[in-house]
């Protein structure tokens, strides 16, 4: 009201002014009323203005949570964990603020969840591989990652997106681990890379091949007739260039935004564990939010795992014809059955007391 009262004013002074002058003034209805719609407009983009600063800047007394992330921001996995803090924060109005560590700083997956689930707080979230809790008493979530248990990227979306899905993620949780699982997502299919070369399955014997200390992957590459190697993945490149071993497993994307090509220029698209992910978060860190603030991120989680599914298989495919334009040697899997026919043993070993789960995640396709 002072800004149109102020505005009418100056408008009658200088009609006074321009009529002492000799000049003919305008219209004072047109002007009053174009000033006074200007000032309303001002005012308008005034209020608007302090609307969007109050819904973006983060509360004096927000929650600021530190999620790991141990790849690259331009992967599938790195995009999937920035679409969940866009989620959070403008969900939250900016009273939950999430600060993503990614590309390994906060160290590898085992790293950041023995300091989860040791406590004090650290690390309050990470995006892991859902077979990662395995070693941890995961026992449900190490159903994810045996071999060809997914046919297809459908497949995987009826199970992430079902009941016995959320029975998965509280796991955790509920044997005492200290984390719970948020939501799931995928990288793509897992292949085999190596830095020799290679043309079958027939190629694997003898040769040692990077795991991380899990037994179904340790079952998988034994089955192929290979010799298990622990690894960390910080070391996985300079593993590879020395020698120390043959060849690794990962996703396609995270094969290339790792560097791996340079080291290792050969990729069999075996397929063989659809790269399951989930994010968790630890009960602590849970707990010390309200229950609209948990909700919150349940509802981010459904957001960013709905984004996952739809850019998961563009990105890969496009990140596989990159792959092929830069001379990465790319071999194709004509007949998966004897894949298949090799890992049945460590399929039967992994899936004892647990067989009702099993055929309930297979018949989903």
């Amino acid at each position: 009201m002072k800004k149109r009262f102020l505005s009418v004013l100056l408008t009658a002074a200088t009609v006074l002014s321009m009529t002492a002058c000799g000049v003919t003034a305008p219209e004072t209805t047109t002007t009053t009323q174009t000033t006074t719609t200007e000032a309303s407009t001002e005012a308008s983009a005034a209020e608007t203005t302090e609307t969007a600063a109050a819904e973006t800047t983060p509360a004096a007394d927000a929650i600021t949570l530190v999620m790991a992330e141990v790849n690259p921001l331009d992967t599938i996995v790195g995009m999937t964990d920035q679409k969940f803090k866009e989620e959070v924060e403008a969900r939250s109005n900016g009273s939950i603020i999430i600060d993503l560590q990614a590309s390994g700083v906060l160290g590898s997956e085992n790293d950041v969840l023995d300091t989860m689930l040791g406590g004090g707080g650290t690390i309050d979230m990470s995006r892991i591989s859902a077979f990662a809790l395995t070693s941890y008493g995961g026992q449900k979530s190490m159903l994810l990652s045996l071999p060809y248990i997914f046919t297809s990227r459908d497949h995987f979306w009826n199970f992430a997106t079902s009941d016995l899905a959320q029975e998965f993620l509280q796991e955790p949780s509920e044997n005492g681990s200290g984390v719970r699982g948020l939501f799931y997502g995928e990288e793509g299919f897992r292949h085999f890379f190596t830095s020799y070369e290679i043309s079958g399955i027939e190629s694997f014997k003898g040769k040692k091949i990077r795991v991380s200390n899990d037994p179904v992957m340790n079952g998988l590459v034994e089955g192929l007739g290979a010799s298990p190697t622990v690894v960390s993945f910080g070391e996985l490149y300079s593993a590879l260039q020395t020698g120390v071993v043959d060849g690794a497993e990962q996703p396609i994307a995270n094969y290339k935004s790792n560097a791996f090509p340079e080291v290792a220029p050969y990729m069999i698209l075996d397929g063989h564990t659809l790269g399951a992910i989930q994010v968790i978060i630890t009960d602590e860190a849970w707990n010390k939010l309200s229950e609209e603030q948990q909700n919150i991120l349940v509802e981010a989680g459904k957001a960013a795992s709905e984004y996952n599914r739809s850019i998961s298989e563009d990105k890969e495919n496009a990140v596989l014809e990159e792959l092929k334009a830069d001379g990465v040697n790319i071999i194709e899997v004509d007949d998966i059955t004897p894949w298949q026919d090799a890992v049945k043993p460590v399929i039967e070993e992994n899936i004892k007391g647990l067989e009702d789960y099993y055929q309930k995640i297979v018949d989903m396709k």
